[in-house]
């Protein structure tokens, strides 16, 4: 009984020869003890999360560190892609400002080169050509009233001769023009639109004969100066070439066989220049390639000619491969995942697709670039 006195009035010496002891009552004692549990289960979650968390690229994928595995592929970089034809998605715009007076085409329609898609208001345009093509004629019987001989005269037919040569294909380009747009209205036939592009490139390939033979007459020694008619006759010919150079500029033309991604132009709107969106997307669909945007810090891991294997949410269960075709030669800011870091910087890579379907322009993908298996030698 006396220890147990005295050892509870050792404690109390103890408690008041130190105040900042902290002695706890048995309910303090149980509700840290049952607290304990529940803060260990707290931290080793959080542990958890962070372990597993990637280390985000640029872009926000998880950049590979060596050679990772796809399946039972190696790859050593991945980034986001995106679908395109092979010649790019080719904004089509206005070269001058008027009235869009036509739309010929839908999009989805596959087009031949040189076909006419849109066509602006020409009545301005026409009417410049017929002022030009009147000052022609009248130069012409002025320039007939002058008799000449010996070189001159060589030179006065190869002057006619390439002057026909011209309004030919100008005949003959309007010809095809009409002859497609009946197609497209279904009043027309393939066979029309063949022949008369036929009809095309041969008198383009006359034209080109003739003002090769006009030059060369051109250049030949003691080849006397031109006359006042001669004169004021090429003058006339250089403003109907001019005139007609004007008339072209109305109409929009495809670049190359491709086929029409979207129409934006209707018929009755004003456009220009400055417009912000252009009357239509154009590409070349005969192949797809993918763009992919790579992290600069991968830019040592890819190469011209290195496979790739392509991935696309829409087919999970599917990859497609290609071939890097070309490497771009400058870092940019990333355009093809939203959210991407602006200040991040990418190198665009342009990888081939022999066999893209189903995939189809402006579909997001993942660019997996395949390195070499384990089995492989190495160079």
């Amino acid at each position: 009984m006396m220890k147990a006195k005295e050892l509870f009035a050792a404690r109390i010496a103890e408690r008041e020869s130190n105040p900042r002891t902290l002695v706890l009552s048995p309910v303090h004692r149980f509700a840290h003890a049952s607290y304990a549990p529940l803060l260990v289960v707290i931290a080793i979650t959080v542990l958890a999360i962070l372990s597993l968390t990637p280390v985000a690229g640029a872009q926000g994928l998880p950049r590979p560190s060596g050679a990772e595995r796809l399946g039972e592929k190696q790859w050593r970089a991945v980034a986001p892609g995106q679908i395109e034809p092979v010649s790019g998605e080719i904004k089509m715009s206005a070269p001058s400002a008027g009235r869009v007076a036509d739309v010929l085409v839908s999009a989805n329609d596959q087009v031949f080169a040189g076909e006419l898609l849109v066509r602006l208001d020409e009545a301005d345009a026409r009417a410049r050509l017929a002022k030009a093509q009147a000052q022609f004629a009248m130069q012409k019987r002025t320039r007939n009233d002058e008799t000449v001989s010996g070189k001159a005269s060589q030179r006065r037919k190869a002057e006619d001769a390439a002057a026909d040569a011209e309004n030919a294909v100008f005949q003959a380009q309007s010809d095809l023009d009409a002859a497609a747009a009946a197609k497209r209205r279904g009043s027309g036939a393939q066979a029309g639109v063949d022949e008369a592009r036929a009809k095309l490139a041969r008198l383009q390939d006359q034209r080109t004969h003739q003002q090769t033979e006009l030059r060369r007459i051109e250049a030949q020694q003691g080849m006397p100066l031109p006359t006042q008619g001669e004169g004021q006759f090429n003058v006339a010919r250089a403003e109907l070439s001019a005139a007609r150079a004007g008339l072209e500029k109305m109409r929009i033309r495809a670049p190359t066989a491709g086929g029409v991604l979207q129409v934006s132009a209707k018929v009755g709107e004003i456009v220009g220049l400055t417009s912000a969106q252009p009357l239509l997307l154009f590409g070349n669909l005969s192949t797809l390639r993918v763009r992919a945007e790579v992290d600069e810090l991968d830019f040592s891991e890819v190469h011209v000619g290195d496979a790739v294997l392509v991935r696309a949410s829409a087919f999970p269960d599917r990859e497609f491969p290609g071939k890097v075709s070309f490497i771009a030669p400058i870092l940019g800011a990333p355009h093809i995942t939203p959210g991407a870091a602006r200040d991040a910087n990418v190198v665009e890579v342009f990888a081939e697709l022999p066999d893209p379907e189903p995939l189809v322009v402006g579909m997001k993908v993942d660019v997996y670039v395949i390195g070499q298996s384990q089995s492989e030698p190495t160079h």
